[in-house]
């Protein structure tokens, strides 16, 4: 157990946590940090993240300060700067989410007395606490095992830890979600009346997911479990890059005589990410942002592939257990093989969770 130094600036512990990957697995990380800044004295937590997932950061309400991380590629100055800033941070510890020897290199140059990661690769001997997890087992979801990390921290600091967080971890302020359906109703003409279903069916490049002509077959199965004048809105969301596919798919939505409208394009990956509150279910592979609906604490049904490190469990949504739904192949699938998921029995499923019409009052 480790003994604070006097503080600084307040009574407050100095951490800075890192998850400098990709954006799902940020996303996963919002529970530790909720656990983090509800312990008791509440630190002040720093993180270190790319300039890609830094908007999304600053939104976090447990965080206190953004600082980015210039990456593998950066030169030497770039190095030394980042450095020299968290030399400056004077941190009283450092977690680290996902390890690799660079970053445990920087927090031992960095002085910083309390480094703590997961036991796992040779990056481990920058470190003076590990805690062993064996991820690659797929045992848990990756917001547990992160968790578990936030956990081990608050008691080696001996900080009091809180209840355990629970969803939503991003909350928004009040009116945020009226606010963004509003604003679709003004750019789409949408119906506040029927349910909002969005579909992203990119994959950012990382994920395997159902292709165009699954997404299509998909839409129209869940509209066939549907009764007679409930059909949802649907909305198609895309990242850079993936705005043709949303608009081929758009396209083949037609021809089959089913509408659906692709959200427009948005002011960064915040105000795309708070978009995604007006959903009243959210329709995507295993993607940064099918993990950004989950942390909103809406309702999620997510395609997985057959394969251990991606598993439904490992990449679980963070979303209440009522409000995710997840696919994958059945056992024995290639690891890469997406077409043998029954699509009618998840449309079934996905239909179940629809909202209601809201009532109507009818005249005499």
């Amino acid at each position: 157990m480790m003994t604070l130094s006097p503080a600084r600036d307040s009574d407050r512990p100095r951490l800075l946590v890192v998850r400098n990957d990709k954006l799902g697995d940020f996303m996963l990380a919002w529970p530790a940090l909720a656990c983090l800044k509800a312990a008791d004295p509440a630190p002040h937590v720093s993180v270190l993240v790319p300039a890609y997932t830094a908007p999304l950061a600053r939104q976090c309400p447990w965080i206190d300060e953004v600082l980015l991380d210039p990456g593998e590629a950066a030169g030497r100055e770039g190095r030394h700067a980042l450095l020299t800033n968290l030399r400056a941070g004077r941190f009283d510890a450092l977690l680290t989410l996902f390890s690799t020897p660079r970053i445990g290199w920087l927090g031992w140059r960095a002085g910083i007395p309390l480094r703590l990661a997961p036991a796992t690769k040779w990056a481990q001997v920058f470190y003076n606490r590990r805690v062993t997890q064996r991820r690659s087992r797929s045992e848990k979801p990756e917001y547990r095992y992160n968790l578990e990390l936030a956990e081990a921290l608050l008691d080696e600091l001996a900080l009091t830890p809180p209840a355990p967080p629970e969803p939503p971890y991003w909350p928004l302020p009040a009116g945020t979600r009226d606010a963004q359906r509003a604003r679709l109703i003004d750019e789409l003409g949408l119906e506040a009346s029927t349910p909002w279903v969005f579909l992203h069916p990119g994959s950012g490049g990382s994920a395997v997911n159902l292709s165009l002509d699954q997404y299509a077959r998909l839409v129209g199965a869940v509209e066939s479990h549907l009764a007679a004048g409930t059909r949802p809105s649907w909305v198609l969301t895309a990242g850079p890059g993936e705005e043709a596919a949303a608009d081929r798919l758009r396209d083949r939505l037609a021809e089959a005589s089913l509408t659906a409208y692709r959200m427009p394009a948005r002011g960064g990956i915040d105000d795309f990410a708070l978009s995604l509150s007006a959903a009243d279910l959210f329709i995507a592979g295993s993607t940064g942002p099918l993990h950004i609906a989950g942390a909103l604490d809406r309702p999620t049904a997510g395609f997985y592939p057959s394969r251990r490190s991606a598993t439904p469990l490992r990449w679980q949504t963070c979303n209440a257990p009522a409000h995710r739904l997840a696919f994958c192949p059945p056992e024995g699938a290639g690891e890469r093989d997406m077409s043998s998921i029954d699509l009618d029995a998840a449309a079934s499923l996905i239909a179940e969770r629809l909202p209601p019409l809201p009532t109507r009052e009818t005249t005499p």
